[in-house]
């Protein structure tokens, strides 16, 4: 990356833009957007390790399309591991849909059916596939009726048994595994067909009359252009954060037991004793999997972590949407020059970045990854999704909404205390640096994190293709960046309506 003209100032990514170049890139498919930083991801977005964020179904989803989702610290060792297990379990392909009983309520399915942005149960009876609830089927009807009443039955449904064969084959080796990729994006096209014709967007997978599964007509779309994130053994990719506190390498070794993919040494300030004593703790159980750490917004903070034994380096202090340091402490960086200088620092010890916070449009990412990023972690832009852990919530105008708020914040702190006397808790619930609660609102157009996942890989695809890179590494090389006024960040907002 260089600037066009040097700065005067530290930047965050709105008083920077990028500057189009000569490029031979024919399609924005021929992009790839593998991170490179050794956590297996094929597209460079990681969800932030925030209660309110991060949870098993994100993770199974996110995944599934190439990212990696971070569980937070602050849940049970025990809850982990059912998680990590779950999250491995769940198919590569199909979706997992909402499964229920005829004998549950409508008020249950009501509850549980938002968990999923296409709004569906799957009704199964004595582990047969039975029928179907849409949200259109529980409107103006008594709650706590019965779902076998109002359940579809004669409804489309998809076999398993041609992505069983390829799966087969590929698994026998009498099929490559571009030959496996090409095979079964024939078999997603003609899913996708059926599914368009028989004009319904929903369709659940069955094996001998059993769900295995779920497809929606854009998940099959959506199934050509991503590529899973998977380990070794095929399965869904999914990490972990650990604090800094407590027995840190008995953690870390149990959650390696379990099968994490990736762990994260986190705290709100990663430059202190407290956390290399940590890294150094869990660099002694000489891991397999990347360990990232954090915060930090400096080129020598980068070097103790690194030395200390990171593989990756968490960047970022204040910029996120739930963070009040800044305000609080005068305490943190640009996020543009924090991630360009710590990039640096990284790249020359041979290690990596994640941008940690401050994105609010595709835009960012992109910026975030021209300045030397391998991935960008987004907290509570994907809070409002239906794929968070939050309840979803109407507001006096029949918005949408879930609560996020900052994993530094007064109830953060309280959800980690739980285990603390009265006192030591109450002690603790007088220093937050965060909001503890923010209404973060379900986008109509975009309303599951896959929605937002297309929008942010569209924008960096296209990124890609104006730089004139066709990798991650290329467009580090081959970005432009020039500074701009607030005039001309604003020049290029889009305006709802005429001037």
């Amino acid at each position: 990356m260089r600037f066009l003209t040097p700065p005067a100032t530290d930047l965050t990514y709105s008083d920077v833009f990028l500057v189009p170049s000569r490029s031979n890139i024919t399609s924005r498919l021929d992009v790839d957007l593998s991170s490179g930083d050794g956590t297996g991801t094929t597209i460079p977005l990681v969800v932030s390790n925030m209660t309110a964020v991060s949870g098993k179904r994100m993770a199974e989803t996110v995944a599934r399309r190439g990212g990696i989702a971070i569980l937070p610290q602050d849940i049970p060792l025990d809850v982990l591991g059912s998680v990590i297990e779950w999250v491995k379990l769940r198919d590569t392909l199909y979706e997992t849909p909402v499964v229920m009983n005829g004998s549950d309520t409508v008020i249950d399915a009501v509850h549980l059916m938002t968990k999923r942005s296409h709004n569906a149960v799957v009704i199964v009876e004595n582990g047969i596939f039975a029928g179907v609830v849409r949200g259109a089927d529980c409107e103006d009807v008594d709650r706590f009726t019965s779902l076998s009443a109002v359940m579809r039955s004669n409804v489309h449904t998809l076999d398993a048994a041609p992505f069983d064969a390829i799966r087969a084959q590929a698994d026998a080796g009498t099929l490559s595994a571009a030959d496996a990729k090409s095979a079964t994006d024939v078999a997603l096209r003609e899913a996708f067909a059926f599914l368009d014709a028989a004009g319904t967007d929903f369709a659940p997978v069955l094996r001998s009359g059993a769900v295995v599964g779920a497809l929606t007509r854009t998940g099959a779309l959506r199934s050509t252009i991503y590529q899973p994130a998977v380990d070794d053994a095929g399965r869904l990719r999914i990490g972990v954060a650990v604090g800094i506190n407590g027995d840190v390498a008995q953690k870390a070794a149990a959650l390696l037991s379990f099968g994490v993919d990736a762990l994260v040494v986190d705290t709100a300030h990663g430059h202190q004793e407290k956390m290399l004593d940590a890294l150094r703790a869990v660099r002694s159980l000489a891991p397999t999997v990347p360990v990232a750490a954090g915060n930090v917004v400096s080129a020598e903070g980068v070097r103790d972590l690194v030395a200390a034994g990171a593989d990756i380096i968490k960047v970022g202090v204040g910029p996120g949407a739930m963070c009040t340091t800044r305000m609080m402490t005068a305490v943190g960086r640009p996020q543009f020059s924090a991630v360009l200088e710590c990039s640096a620092a990284a790249a020359a010890l041979g290690a990596h970045v994640w941008a940690d916070g401050g994105v609010r449009y595709p835009r960012d990412v992109a910026l975030a990854l021209a300045a030397g990023a391998s991935q960008v972690m987004i907290g509570s832009w994907f809070a409002g999704t239906f794929e968070s852990p939050g309840d979803l919530q109407v507001d006096a105008g029949g918005r949408r909404y879930k609560e996020s708020f900052g994993m530094a914040s007064a109830r953060a702190v309280q959800n980690r205390s739980a285990g603390d006397k009265a006192f030591e808790r109450a002690r603790k619930g007088l220093f937050e640096e965060g909001i503890s609660t923010s209404k973060m609102y379900i986008d109509p157009a975009r309303p599951g994190v896959e929605d937002l996942l297309d929008m942010i890989t569209a924008g960096l695809r296209s990124s890609f293709t104006y730089a004139g890179a066709s990798s991650l590494a290329e467009f580090r090389e081959r970005a432009i960046v020039g500074v701009q006024s607030a005039a001309g960040y604003e020049e290029g907002r889009p305006l709802p309506q005429s001037w």
